[in-house]
């Protein structure tokens, strides 16, 4: 069986189809010979909700394989901790391999490319994702999980790997990220098949639908985010030392503008 664990991007949204989202999971989850698939991944969730919630859900579950994305929801609020983000996605790490799941999980992009911010906002939260990719460098390596690396796939930071809030990965995206897992997952010895990226059945974007979104949605959540983002534009946050050894998401793209 294949488990999700995360965030609304491993939820699906972003992939809207006739019923609701679909995302990476079920297109993933075809291509497995397996074939069982459950989604214990929730919108807004952070890594803490991950280890506490769903990582017992997941394990009832006996799985063979595990997708973990999270981290997005921490970097962008008031009381962001590397320190603690290491303890928890090390431990879901460490649980999962421990009950022999193949684990794939990611290094994320540059948040600030895709989404447009200003400046001083942007350069803090460059920070804090380059703070976390750290952290993954260092549980891939203790536990032997595979991992994608967002920035440098390819069509990373082309406009229709995104639904219009440019946050959640559009149709293309997600099929980016079941493809890029498949591999991950194949080369840890499991039987996965090639994943296409030809889309269907998702809605089509247009730039408008990029600029309507951003001006009717996006900008009033950044006002809303205030409390936790506003004062990141003075703040000078020094790196916390990660050892090898111990929500509310952006508004997502609904379909209506």
């Amino acid at each position: 069986m294949l488990v999700l664990l995360g965030d609304s991007t491993a939820v699906g949204i972003g992939d809207l189809v006739p019923g609701g989202w679909r995302g990476f999971g079920p297109i993933l989850s075809s291509a497995y010979s397996d074939n069982g698939y459950r989604n214990h991944a929730v919108s807004g969730a952070r890594l803490a909700d991950v280890r506490r919630v769903q990582l017992p859900q997941a394990l009832r579950d006996r799985p063979s394989a595990a997708v973990v994305i999270a981290g997005v929801n921490d970097t962008l609020r008031s009381d962001f901790s590397a320190r603690r983000m290491y303890e928890d996605l090390d431990h879901v790490c460490r649980e999962l391999t421990a009950a022999g799941v193949a684990v794939v999980t990611v290094r994320f992009h540059d948040q600030g490319r895709v989404f447009k911010l200003p400046g001083r906002l942007r350069r803090v939260l460059k920070d804090r994702i380059d703070e976390y990719n750290r952290v993954v460098d260092v549980v891939v390596a203790r536990h032997g999980v595979r991992c994608v690396d967002l920035h440098t796939m390819p069509g990373a930071y082309e406009l229709d790997t995104w639904a219009v809030d440019r946050l959640h990965p559009s149709e293309r995206g997600h099929r980016m990220l079941a493809r890029a897992f498949a591999a991950e997952l194949r080369a840890d010895g499991l039987q996965f098949g090639d994943v296409s990226l030809e889309c269907s059945g998702g809605r089509e974007l247009t730039v408008w639908h990029h600029m309507a979104w951003l001006m009717l949605k996006g900008v009033p959540w950044l006002w809303k985010r205030g409390a936790d983002l506003l004062p990141l534009l003075w703040a000078d946050e020094p790196a916390e030392a990660i050892g090898p050894v111990p929500g509310e998401v952006l508004p997502a793209d609904t379909g209506r503008l």
